[in-house]
């Protein structure tokens, strides 16, 4: 299993935390201070546990991007929150509420130029609930080969995640099913659609970056 980059600046800081802990417990064993060396132990084991939880979030498998340019493909992996109207007019919007134990690569839902990326300061509620759509967050809009009307993509970030990855720049081209970005730590992500496409999943629904249709052209 692949490993995102982004791990190894935590899993550093674990294995450092634990290497003192180990330290601390050799200490402990030829002074014979039984509490420092259950502190000490006990201080390793939980750096191991975070090493370990670290590696498992920052997977990043290898998918095939997908090849059916009628179709708009989920921009994280997770479960449907929402599909709704949120403003004016028909567009509609899909949330996807992405716990600490899917993957955390986004993929962009089409091929495409990237118009614009741009941050949004916002507040930080916990990723599934309703006002999580006012949190901090990163736009990227596309526009999608062949069709006049942008994608929107958002990656929100939730009460715990506070840091966001976007990794195209303005003028770049993506293709569909291709990683754009991380969000760390529970998160949303979001794809408003044009009232050129339609909606074909629905709340509760699980979705995979990449692999899942979220909806299609009509």
């Amino acid at each position: 299993m692949k490993i995102a980059p982004q791990a190894w600046r935590f899993v550093m800081v674990g294995a450092v935390v634990g290497a003192a802990a180990i330290v601390v417990a050799v200490v402990g064993v030829v002074s014979g201070r039984l509490a420092m060396l259950a502190a000490g132990a006990w201080l390793s084991f939980l750096a191991s546990l975070f090493i370990a939880f670290c590696l498992y979030f920052f997977r990043d498998p290898e998918r095939p991007l997908p090849q059916d340019a009628r179709k708009l493909y989920s921009p994280g992996d997770g479960r449907v929150l929402s599909v709704a109207r949120e403003g004016p007019g028909s567009a509609v919007t899909l949330r996807i509420f992405l716990s600490v134990f899917d993957v955390h690569i986004q993929r962009a839902p089409c091929s495409g130029r990237v118009v614009s990326v741009l941050h949004q300061p916002g507040s930080f509620r916990a990723a599934m609930v309703g006002e999580a759509k006012h949190n901090e967050r990163s736009v990227m809009t596309i526009d999608p080969e062949g069709r006049r009307e942008p994608i929107i993509v958002e990656q929100i970030a939730g009460y715990v995640a506070r840091r966001i990855e976007t990794w195209p720049r303005e003028g770049q081209s993506v293709k569909a099913g291709e990683r754009y970005g991380i969000i760390y730590f529970g998160s949303q992500a979001a794809v408003h659609f044009p009232v050129s496409a339609r909606c074909t999943v629905k709340p509760g629904d699980r979705v995979e970056a990449g692999l899942t249709p979220v909806g299609e052209w009509l």
